[in-house]
């Protein structure tokens, strides 16, 4: 960005943060527009961002980001029209904006859901939901005690193809299933490395704020941007970021609230990179007549199939671009060991981000929950923060869904919370 680009860009900054002072209430029912801030500008954050204003009747207010660059790209994508913003806070004083897109790092998805609730926004929020079940269950508190519309963006909720595949399964059309198979692999060798930023802090980058409720660490340009997934500060790994849309889907296709027990096992065996996170790590959870088994491999891809329900009648394979299932042939007692168990099936999928917002949309103006609820999107990230907390302390977890503790594990329940750095806080 030249120099003159820069100064104007900062002195819209500083009039954004003067603006959330004086700026009125525009009426949403009067147009049926919905306004829209955005917090968090990276990569998720565009692609949401363009998404969302591709909507009719989705008006652009306001965006933030604590990387100037970032900031300057969703300013521009909405033409100009939205008011830049370095600190959330400002964003979220404004009166004149209905509802807030967040996708900022995994460790502020928390805070800034329920600093947004509180000031009356809806809210729609990336996954991972959180870093730990007590984060999770403040979202929740605060989106019902303001009433607000929270959407989880888990967009295989919004597919009618999965809803099709769940109501097939549920049905029992590909037989009783006991097994299913989770799992996300890639070859990321040697590892990964810093893309964005230099080695040196950039004028451009509010490191402070990045960091925000973490640890105080100095300032590593491989730990933010894409790269702040594989730190225990910020994110959970694979385990939080693919797991938490496969492992959604199986537990939505058991209808379960939480599984019984998990176990998990797994390190960072090559990737000498410097992140933290493993590369490989498989965990199994144990549902009432069922087993769910998960596994993230970064130094492998080998198959890339994501998600897979083994029926007796039929297999199941589902993806985001559809579903096919392959018949079973029965080969016990008294089967003849020829024909399949039932006929094959294949449907196609769509675009899935496109109707997840569709319907958090809907749902800002009808004031119905949304297809991936805020309490939904927490029983699923308590499943990913479970594997990651059974393969930290090397033992079988076991889950009390209602109190939201590890049954007789003080040291497990010590793993599943972290502290804010002040001031930052989730209290009132």
């Amino acid at each position: 960005m030249r120099d003159s680009t820069r100064r104007t860009f900062a002195a819209g900054i500083a009039a954004g943060s003067a603006a959330s002072a004086w700026s009125s209430p525009l009426s949403q029912g009067a147009n049926d527009r919905v306004r829209v801030g955005l917090i968090g500008c990276g990569g998720r954050g565009r692609g949401l961002w363009r998404t969302f204003l591709s909507k009719s009747g989705v008006e652009p207010v306001a965006a933030c980001d604590v990387y100037e660059p970032f900031l300057s790209r969703a300013v521009g994508a909405s033409e100009g029209k939205a008011m830049p913003f370095r600190d959330f806070r400002h964003l979220l004083d404004r009166k004149d904006i209905d509802a807030v897109i967040i996708a900022s790092p995994d460790h502020w998805h928390a805070l800034h859901t329920v600093m947004a609730c509180r000031a009356g926004k809806d809210v729609y929020v990336e996954k991972p939901l959180c870093l730990m079940p007590h984060e999770g269950r403040a979202m929740v508190t605060a989106a019902r005690r303001y009433n607000r519309v929270v959407q989880v963006g888990s967009q295989q909720r919004s597919g009618a193809h999965y809803a099709h595949a769940i109501e097939l399964i549920r049905g029992g059309a590909i037989g009783a299933v006991h097994h299913i198979t989770t799992h996300w692999t890639r070859n990321m060798m040697p590892g990964f490395r810093p893309v964005e930023i230099g080695s040196a802090l950039p004028p451009t980058l509010d490191w402070d704020l990045w960091l925000g409720p973490a640890p105080k660490v100095a300032f590593d340009p491989f730990r933010c941007i894409y790269n702040y997934r594989w730190f225990r500060s910020y994110s959970g790994g694979q385990m939080t970021n693919w797991g938490a849309h496969s492992l959604d889907i199986a537990r939505w296709a058991l209808d379960a609230k939480a599984p019984d027990a998990v176990a998990s096992f797994g390190a960072r065996f090559v990737l000498n990179d410097g992140g933290e996170t493993p590369d490989v790590q498989q965990t199994i959870y144990s549902f009432p007549g069922c087993v769910v088994s998960w596994v993230s491999r970064e130094a492998s891809a080998g198959n890339t199939t994501l998600l897979d329900f083994h029926g007796t009648k039929g297999t199941m394979t589902l993806t985001r671009e559809g579903f096919s299932v392959a018949p079973e042939i029965w080969t016990g007692a008294g089967a003849n060991g020829k024909d399949p168990a039932m006929e094959p099936l294949k449907e196609l999928g769509g675009d899935l981000d496109s109707s997840h917002i569709d319907n958090f949309l809907a749902c800002v103006k009808s004031r119905r929950r949304p297809n991936a609820d805020i309490e939904e999107g927490h029983r699923t990230a308590v499943m990913c923060q479970l594997g990651n907390a059974a393969m930290r302390t090397g033992r079988v977890l076991r889950w009390d869904p209602e109190a939201e503790v590890v049954i007789g594990d003080a040291e497990a329940n010590a793993a599943l919370r972290w502290d804010y750095r002040k001031p930052w806080t989730l209290a009132e």
